[in-house]
């Protein structure tokens, strides 16, 4: 099995299983995300152990113990990307799986089991959704959005699509919904990872918001902010945050 063919059976079956865990009933709202991010967790890392015992492994839920920073290949994953929204019965809820190669996101799948049927994205699976014409759609959180991104949207005279996950703000930069995902609030590398390689084998940018490159599988998981984009939009979003 390839590295994208693992990846995306991977995060469809992690939904499936979050999918049924969720639909059980078994558990009120304040205990289905720990529920959901635990089971999904435990599943995805003892997999990923039996199939790539070689490669290092981050993950949101188990704790890092640095032994990955002397690997060139790293899974970087998030079990539950969006546990609120999970656990709220919301749509906009996502799982990442993502590998980074000597730093960089290189292959990923990202599902959204909440979707109607259900959805993988691969970063070997390219679709191009069609043009949006007129002003920019900017994906935001749905609680807070980014000052820089409310920011930007003004400047641009762009509409602001509120959303949960970073993997769901960003698949939908990903499938044409948005053409723009900025996010200054801080994240993590599981955050972004598997979204990142994906977005990148669809044709978008991906970078920092100065541009600068996204690097992975660092001592410092914390990334302070995250852009992802049509091409078409790069420059007239940088330079808006510039001024």
């Amino acid at each position: 099995m390839t590295d994208i063919e693992l990846a995306a059976h991977l995060a469809d079956t992690a939904g499936s299983i979050l999918r049924r865990v969720r639909d059980s009933r078994l558990f009120d709202e304040d205990a289905l995300g720990r529920a959901g991010d635990q089971t999904a967790n435990e599943f995805l890392i003892h997999a990923l152990r039996h199939h790539r015992p070689e490669d290092g492994l981050l993950s949101e839920e188990s704790k890092d113990t640095l032994e990955r920073l002397g690997k060139s290949r790293v899974w970087i994953i998030d079990p539950v990307d969006g546990t609120r929204e999970y656990s709220e019965g919301r749509s906009d809820w996502a799982v990442h799986v993502g590998l980074s190669i000597d730093g960089v996101a290189t292959v990923g799948a990202v599902a959204l089991p909440g979707l109607a049927g259900g959805m993988v994205l691969r970063s070997d699976a390219i679709s191009h959704p069609l043009s949006h014409e007129g002003l920019p759609r900017l994906v935001v959180s749905r609680t807070r959005p980014a000052a820089e991104a409310v920011s930007v949207a003004k400047r641009l005279g762009g509409a602001l699509l509120p959303m949960g996950s970073a993997g769901a703000k960003a698949m939908a930069v990903v499938r044409g919904e948005a053409e723009i995902y900025l996010h200054s609030g801080g994240q993590f590398e599981w955050d972004c990872c598997a979204p990142v390689a994906v977005a990148l084998a669809h044709g978008l940018h991906c970078s920092r918001l100065d541009g600068s490159p996204l690097i992975y599988n660092q001592r410092n998981t914390y990334m302070p902010d995250l852009l992802i984009c049509r091409k078409d939009w790069k420059v007239k979003v940088i330079e808006a945050l510039r001024s």
